[in-house]
């Protein structure tokens, strides 16, 4: 049996991916347009397979974060009917916990990170 976790706690830790994805989707196309700067100014054929490897790495995080994003609706959905099926003393339930959509998260970040450390080490060589 998974543990179970207050509803509010749920919430909040859903509420925080959320805003954690969004920020991560602005960083991409920040992350883009500075990529896209780099190839503007250079077309030696090595920069410009990195350059298309950083694309390709973006397109599939983009896919991460849209995939991320439906299995935390997907849970908020399983909280809000459960309450409301059952509002009486909602703010003190506990349901199963998260625990396999926090890994994913995290995986995520870690990966996320590891991306960008590999995008700034390109950049500060080609800028």
């Amino acid at each position: 049996m998974n543990n179970q976790i207050a509803l509010v706690e749920l919430h909040v830790e859903h509420k925080e991916w959320l805003n954690k994805l969004l920020f991560y989707k602005d960083d991409l196309k920040i992350m883009q347009s500075r990529l896209d700067e780099i190839a503007s100014k250079n077309n030696h054929q090595e920069v410009l397979v990195f350059v298309e490897r950083f694309e390709n790495q973006f397109k599939i995080q983009n896919e991460q974060i849209d995939i991320l994003k439906h299995d935390i609706k997907q849970h908020v959905n399983k909280i809000e009917d459960s309450i409301i099926n059952n509002p009486i003393a909602s703010n003190h339930r506990k349901m199963d916990d998260h625990a396999e959509e926090r890994q994913k998260m995290i995986r995520f970040e870690e990966l996320f990170a590891e991306l960008r450390k590999d995008l700034l080490s390109f950049l500060s060589k080609w800028l």
